[in-house]
């Protein structure tokens, strides 16, 4: 388990580098669908082949070579 002595550092030394620290927490709830809690609230994602849409309106597509494309559905 992490201390909070490390986690404030860890919080410093990130807005110093000009990044964020962010929560995501995914649970499956079936074959190809999750609840996504973050810190910005909860919403749920679904993956149909290489696509993966949540109830928020994004869309991810897995393509080949490593390549990720994100984007909007709605």
């Amino acid at each position: 388990m992490l201390s909070v002595v490390f986690l404030a550092q860890l919080r410093i030394r990130a807005k110093l580098a000009g990044m964020g620290i962010y929560y995501r927490k995914r649970k499956k709830t079936g074959k190809n669908s999750w609840i996504n809690v973050s810190g910005s609230g909860a919403s749920m994602s679904t993956k149909v082949g290489p696509v993966t849409f949540n109830s928020r309106g994004g869309m991810w597509v897995n393509l080949p070579g490593g390549l990720n494309f994100r984007g909007r559905w709605r």
